[in-house]
């Protein structure tokens, strides 16, 4: 982006935290003005970005569009995952306590929370493959790695186990392999005793984000959204925890809200991940956890710990509870971010201190998600007694849709624009900020790569190697170490029967694809090999 860096002002800048406060404003004032036209948590703190199997991506908690008296929580894990990742691909933790936590009275306190304990089993330990053959049922044989889970509700102090036994979806390890991967992870949405219904295992990452650019000196001025850039998601896979329960299995008084107003209504929710306070690392290569569960990431609204805390509190808040969230420092009434916004662009923001982003962020907003004598905390709040809408607005209540962020979370909201234009005070809390250029930030990346699901579990199938750029060599190269020449494999010619024989569908077919598969990598080393050797005599 030209001129970037020399729009850039030296300024120094406050360090951020959070502090608890009250907002006074009011939902008129969203509804009055009808001029609105980072990654979300990957990777978003230093230790949980070297432990991605507990590491949470993204939250969401809608009320379900085809089922209006549930509510829909999709938890995702393990990020940015690349669908060619084999032998052993991505798997949720033996090791890891997954939850939902849900604070159904405002007081900063889970009342009811989902865990998620799973387990691996491998069928045979004597091949490196993951599958054996081609897999169409959870019950293959052919199926060497297999996860199953339990789920256990906690409410009121005690414990029950929902289910036990419930499969997860295998990974999209590709056409071969999965030959019909859809009705293959079908097999994974499992009805739940009393109502609801769950499922577990690899999803497209519906998240969508200009990466790149973004944590690229934050290239989100309001020219972002013309210049074409790329979601940087697209391709990428997470693991998927999608559960959808009855409202009255998480409301204060067990009862579906019917009165937005209503003491049932409003729910704040976080997800979690756990681990054993102690892990040894055995001599024969296992590890052996004790002790009790500490949690180790938190996501609960999307951007903040990865766009608002500091580094030196990112671990911090990953491991603290919304009821101790007045620990911080406030972040939230002077983010970093908006001092960014300002440094790189000249663009001015609402002055600190911002009692619009504690409504937005830690109390919710009144008259629409702001429980009755909240204690402010950083939760994803919802109003369960709103209606989902017939004709979803990515940019939520920015555009009027009361359904959508920062009411709950859609799977379709555009939270990186939407938040950007929050920090920047283009919202009815600050009248004098909603204009342009502060209504206009965004990333330029408006909606997730692939077609969602009208039907739970909502998300797309992960994405399989086949279907990358790569795959059809589209982007494609080969480099040369060191300026040296690599053999030609086989001629023109050679090339031309080789496909034709891989295009055959035939046994024998079918035989010279796996002999020729077997025959390049037996040319790759034997290249390798001459290339080593060539090193090792200059």
């Amino acid at each position: 982006m030209k001129g970037l860096v020399s729009k850039m002002r030296v300024r120094k800048l406050a360090l951020p935290a959070f502090l608890a406060l009250t907002a006074t404003a009011s939902l008129g004032l969203w509804l009055g003005s009808g001029d609105s036209g980072d990654a979300s948590s990957h990777r978003e703190a230093p230790l949980i970005s070297q432990d991605p199997t507990a590491d949470g991506t993204d939250l969401y908690a809608f009320v379900s569009p085809d089922a209006p008296d549930t509510v829909t929580f999709v938890g995702n894990y393990i990020p940015l995952q690349d669908p060619a990742s084999g032998p052993n691909f991505f798997k949720f933790g033996d090791d890891v306590r997954y939850e939902f936590n849900i604070d159904n009275n405002g007081d900063a306190v889970a009342d009811v929370s989902y865990r998620f304990a799973f387990v691996t089993e491998v069928v045979d330990p004597n091949t490196f493959l993951y599958n054996t053959g081609p897999v169409t049922s959870f019950d293959d044989p052919t199926l060497n790695v297999k996860q199953t889970y339990t789920v256990t509700k906690v409410a009121g102090g005690t414990e029950t186990e929902v289910a036990t036994g419930l499969p997860v979806a295998p990974y999209n390890v590709g056409p071969l392999s999965m030959p019909d991967y859809a009705s293959l992870a079908a097999e994974a949405v499992q009805e739940l005793p009393g109502g609801g219904q769950v499922f577990a295992g690899p999803r497209d990452d519906p998240f969508f984000a200009a990466l790149g650019p973004i944590f690229d000196l934050l290239q989100v001025e309001p020219a972002a959204p013309d210049a074409g850039y790329a979601d940087y998601l697209a391709g990428k896979n997470v693991h998927s925890i999608v559960l959808q329960v009855p409202m009255s299995e998480v409301t204060s008084d067990g009862a579906v809200p019917t009165d937005p107003a209503g003491a049932n209504a409003i729910i704040g929710v976080c997800t979690t991940s756990h681990r054993q306070s102690t892990t040894v690392a055995n001599p024969d290569g296992t590890n052996t956890a004790s002790g009790d569960f500490v949690q180790i990431s938190r996501l609960c609204n999307p951007l903040v710990n990865e766009a608002v805390a500091p580094l030196g509190a990112k671990d911090l808040f990953n491991s603290s509870l919304p009821a101790d969230d007045a620990q911080f420092l406030p972040a939230v009434q002077d983010p970093l971010l908006g001092q960014l916004i300002t440094a790189i662009y000249g663009v001015d923001v609402p002055p600190a201190p911002r009692d619009d982003l504690v409504a937005v962020f830690l109390t919710g907003i009144p008259d629409l998600n702001m429980p009755a004598g909240v204690v402010p905390s950083e939760q994803l709040r919802l109003n369960l007694a709103i209606a989902p809408a017939d004709a979803p607005e990515a940019l939520g209540i920015l555009a009027g849709d009361n359904a959508g962020f920062p009411n709950g979370r859609r799977l379709t909201d555009d939270v990186v624009d939407i938040a950007l234009r929050v920090v920047a005070g283009a919202t009815p809390f600050t009248p004098d900020f909603n204009v342009e250029p502060n209504n206009a930030l965004g990333d330029g990346v408006d909606a997730n790569d692939v077609e969602l699901s009208d039907s739970f579990p909502y998300l797309a199938d992960p994405t399989a190697y086949d279907a990358l750029p790569v795959a059809s060599g589209e982007t494609s190269s080969q480099g040369v170490d060191d300026g040296g020449d690599m053999e030609e494999a086989a001629s023109e010619s050679d090339e031309t029967e080789m496909s034709s024989n891989l295009d055959d569908d035939s046994d024998d077919g079918n035989l010279i694809k796996r002999f020729a598969a077997v025959g390049i990598a037996l040319i790759g080393l034997t290249g390798a090999g001459g290339y080593l050797a060539r090193r090792r005599g200059a």
